[in-house]
């Protein structure tokens, strides 16, 4: 099973992405579209054209890892950007838990919440 922690950053990859690609090809993606260090530990999510396949690359200290899942029916509810300009955008866990399960988030209406804020 695939258990990231509560506090990790994740980046969603806004632009559809040839799910042939394995760990080097998803690092360069990281690396050069999203302009990120996939040697950070944070998480990449990455969905191809049809959205029924997501990869999610990220590096555990030793290596890079890939979790993968594909639909056997249905699709991801993810937002493609048209434009190249904003290639990415961050998500918390529970926004990667609805997009895994398939849940559509649009339907809910998000409470605020506390949230405590990082010490720079």
């Amino acid at each position: 099973m695939f258990y990231p922690e509560s506090n990790i950053k994740i980046w969603q990859c806004t632009v559809p992405t040839d799910m042939r690609k394995n760990f080097d090809g998803l690092a360069a993606l990281a690396k050069n579209k999203l302009e990120l260090d996939p040697t950070s530990g944070e998480l990449f999510v990455f969905t191809n054209k049809k959205k029924n396949y997501i990869k999610i690359l990220y590096f555990d200290r030793t290596g890079y890892c890939i979790w993968a899942k594909r639909l056997e029916a249905g699709q991801y509810h993810t937002v493609f950007n048209n434009s190249e300009d904003v290639p990415r955008h961050t998500i918390d866990l529970t926004q990667l838990r609805f997009l895994l399960e398939g849940i559509v988030e649009k339907d809910f209406n998000r409470r605020k919440r506390f949230k405590k804020s990082s010490i720079e």
